[in-house]
């Protein structure tokens, strides 16, 4: 290996100069730790232990790579430059397509000219682009930690353990809770697969150690969460580093996560060293950024253009200047025949020793994503829906339709649908049904990391955070023949109380950015806010959530779909039209206390089928009366209410009452139907109900007029208290006297109401 690790450190000077000239003229990003990580990162890629093709980083059996430390980006950046300008070189030399690479998929040296800028390459770490073989989106401390459980599972659980999951972090990011969580989910769901290689160079940003605030070392850390530990305080010898990632690999155990950690110097050989060298480059073309370059000019024999002057005045120069530089650096690269040819040469025999063909053990054989059973609601069996008359709360058709879904897929293809982890909630939020079994089959029943791969319930803590990320990287593994096209894998369930909701929006956030931009499909996640709203009356205002389940409002419009069903039968329905489109997150806000399910025929209002719609008419004018409003209503006491006074309602007043379960789905339909719910002189002449928040409505309340006669749990703008359902109906003033009265103050302004809003128009 001696000539190898002379290769590797000529990649390594390389590599440190494009990324030093990258910060130097764009004056931002994050040379300490990226300069700290080159070891480890040159011996991964290019010791053979991690298998993939750099070529094609959409293969579904390479190995997959997360950086966590997503600020060290332009490590990778460097070393991706490197590496594609070797390939451009060797393919102009010889014409052979084995050293093609599309422009599109790896880094250039001139990509570096656009670092930080918009549309070039991002600040953070980004699984898109020409940094697609990077397989989650980072940045934030330790969020790629429980993306890559979620990743090692899904490998894991399709039959592909020997398929492998190596993420990089530095220990600071350790400091964060999910890193406990992540490392205790892995232990738990028996990862042999996962590795994480730990850069231990004891400082982030602020001007003090990580060991004056974090007691022990890394094997501290880990083996106490029985994770098997490797590590060398050499993290900048090419053998030390190297041997430690090969015993890793070799001496894996199928069922033990591994932890490799690798004792640096942050700012190695950058001149500025610790904290100060974290996220402040040198200053543009300063002493001591010349002075460090010239080991490099000494070795190889060049010198940089405008060495040792301040930079360029004139833009236009200095970013000429910019240029020069790298192509001075990618010269040293290009005229050495032997460097070329061992870098081509060995990325290709790794590409070679991928799989061809899916191994015996794989479960994915066939795709069931397009079976019509998963989606066609109105062919359900009659045993999801229940019957007029029951008193059943809307959460228990969760738990029917999780079962009859990967029953349905289980019994045809051996595999679950939907994987399913709650925070100690399973039962609670109804999350247990999807490992059910009915009549002749049994259920997936619940994972084990030995005896149950195949287990749909995912063995879990109080883990929120770590729960949606391992179903954001869960739902990221695409194991389709062709990726681009079709999505083969597993979907995943989450759920928490709504009110606690917030701990899992920074993995659905960086999911949803990722399913935005990558090529690749991913498959879907449903995040459930279950005890949702002031019907949790009994945990009081600490559990029951009225404005925090708006975070799952927080995307991009057309990136989440909302649900929020008022009873039992409409939950099946809205989950199988969500599921049916192109949206990869499905928000599904349940309530928990029972409401007696409604005969719709008997009171003559829409079959539950309508709720597909995203909207229905439960109540039409009469076309006979003078019309006195139009009351938009969401949630489940809130409708249940109004359900009680729909026939008082009827005979007061001449209303139009819809049911608003999910503006999404709403806005999907034709403006045929859209028109004919909610034509705009309707829409303006309205108020919304809801047994959330007032502004959690914003997109049905058509103004501030509407917004004024409008009935929510936050009516006084404070926080509700406790009690039984009925005594903080009462305060939220959703109860059917105080939906009653709103209603009538509605009406009875209704002149004064449109002449405020002709006067706004005007």
């Amino acid at each position: 290996m001696e000539r190898e690790f002379q290769l590797w450190e000529k990649i390594k000077d390389i590599t440190y100069q494009y990324l030093d000239f990258t910060l130097n003229y764009r004056q931002s990003g994050h040379p300490g730790g990226s300069h700290s990580k080159a070891h480890m990162l040159i011996a991964l890629l290019f010791g053979k232990k991690m298998i993939y093709d750099i070529r094609k980083p959409e293969l579904r059996f390479n190995d997959r790579l997360i950086l966590s430390a997503g600020h060290t980006i332009p490590i990778i950046y460097s070393l991706f430059a490197v590496i594609g300008d070797a390939f451009d070189e060797m393919y102009r030399q010889t014409k052979d397509t084995k050293y093609l690479i599309d422009e599109d998929k790896l880094v250039r040296y001139y990509d570096l000219l656009t670092f930080r800028h918009n549309k070039g390459l991002p600040g953070h770490a980004e699984s898109s682009g020409k940094t697609l073989l990077l397989k989650f989106n980072t940045g934030p401390s330790a969020h790629g930690l429980p993306a890559s459980v979620g990743q090692a599972l899904a490998l894991k659980k399709a039959g592909l353990q020997n398929v492998k999951v190596f993420l990089i972090e530095g220990e600071g990011a350790l400091t964060a809770g999910v890193t406990h969580e992540s490392q205790n989910g892995a232990w738990a769901y028996g990862l042999g697969n996962l590795f994480w290689l730990l850069d231990w160079n004891d400082f982030g940003i602020d001007d003090r150690p990580f060991s004056s605030v974090v007691y022990g070392t890394p094997d501290d850390w880990f083996s106490a969460h029985g994770w098997k530990v490797y590590g060398t305080m050499n993290g900048h010898s090419w053998q030390d580093v190297y041997s430690t990632i090969k015993r890793a690999v070799e001496e894996a155990n199928e069922n033990i996560p591994n932890l490799m950690w690798f004792k640096t110097k942050k700012g190695y050989e950058y001149g500025v060293y610790d904290n100060k060298s974290h996220g402040v480059p040198h200053k543009k073309n300063s002493e001591i950024f010349w002075e460090t370059r010239k080991p490099f000019m000494e070795k190889y024999g060049v010198e940089f253009v405008g060495f040792g002057k301040p930079a360029p005045s004139d833009p236009d120069e200095e970013r000429k200047q910019w240029e020069e530089n790298l192509k001075i650096i990618n010269r040293v690269l290009t005229s050495d025949e032997e460097l070329l040819k061992y870098i081509t040469d060995t990325l290709v025999e790794i590409a070679e020793a991928l799989p061809k063909e899916a191994p015996s053990t794989f479960v994915l054989n066939q795709n069931p994503y397009k079976d019509p059973a998963i989606y066609d609601y109105k062919n359900y069996p009659d045993w999801l829906f229940a019957k007029p008359g029951e008193n059943v709360p809307n959460r228990a058709a969760l738990a029917k339709w999780g079962m009859y879904i990967n029953g349905v897929v289980g019994r045809k293809y051996g595999r679950p649908l939907v994987i399913a982890t709650s925070a100690d909630l399973t039962e609670s939020t109804n999350l247990h049904g999807f490992g059910l079994g009915k009549d002749d089959f049994g259920g997936f029943g619940v994972y084990d990391r030995e005896k149950n791969v195949n287990g749909a319930i995912l063995p879990s803590a109080i883990t929120e955070f770590l729960n949606a990320g391992v179903c954001a990287g869960l739902a990221t593994v695409n194991l389709s023949e062709n990726p681009y096209e079709d999505f083969n894998g597993f979907w995943a369930i989450t759920s928490t109380y709504g009110s606690f909701m917030y701990l899992k929006y920074g993995a659905i956030r960086l999911f949803s950015q990722m399913a935005q931009d990558s090529p690749i499909k991913f498959g879907k996640v449903i995040c459930v806010a279950g005890h949702s709203g002031p019907e949790t009356a009994e945990d009081s205002r600490t559990h029951f959530g009225i404005f925090e389940p708006g975070v799952l409002q927080l995307l991009p419009k057309g990136k989440i779909i909302n649900l929020y069903p008022w009873e039992h039968n409409e939950v099946p329905v809205l989950l199988a039209a969500a599921l049916a489109t192109d949206i990869n997150i499905i928000a599904l806000h349940l309530t928990r206390p029972p409401i007696e399910v409604p005969d719709r025929q008997a009171l003559g209002i829409p079959s539950h089928f309508e709720a597909a719609k995203g909207a229905y008419i439960i109540n039409d004018f009469d076309p006979n009366r003078r019309k006195d409003g139009t009351i938009i209503v969401r949630g489940t006491s809130t409708t249940y209410n109004l359900i009680k006074l729909l026939p008082q309602l009827r005979k007061d007043f001449n209303l139009k009452i819809i049911a608003a379960p999910s503006y999404e789905l709403f806005m999907m339909q034709e403006d045929e139907y859209r028109n004919k719910v909610l034509p705009l002189e309707d829409w303006m002449d309205s108020m919304v109900i809801t047994n959330e928040s007032k502004k959690l409505m914003h997109e049905w309340i058509f103004s501030k007029v509407s917004e004024e006669y409008s009935l929510s749990s936050d009516w006084d703008d404070r926080w509700r208290t406790g009690g039984t359902v009925d005594e903080v109906l009462k305060e939220a003033h959703l109860d059917v006297d105080n939906l009653y009265e709103g209603i009538v103050r509605f009406v009875k302004d209704r002149d004064k109401r449109l002449m405020k809003l002709q006067a706004i128009i005007k």
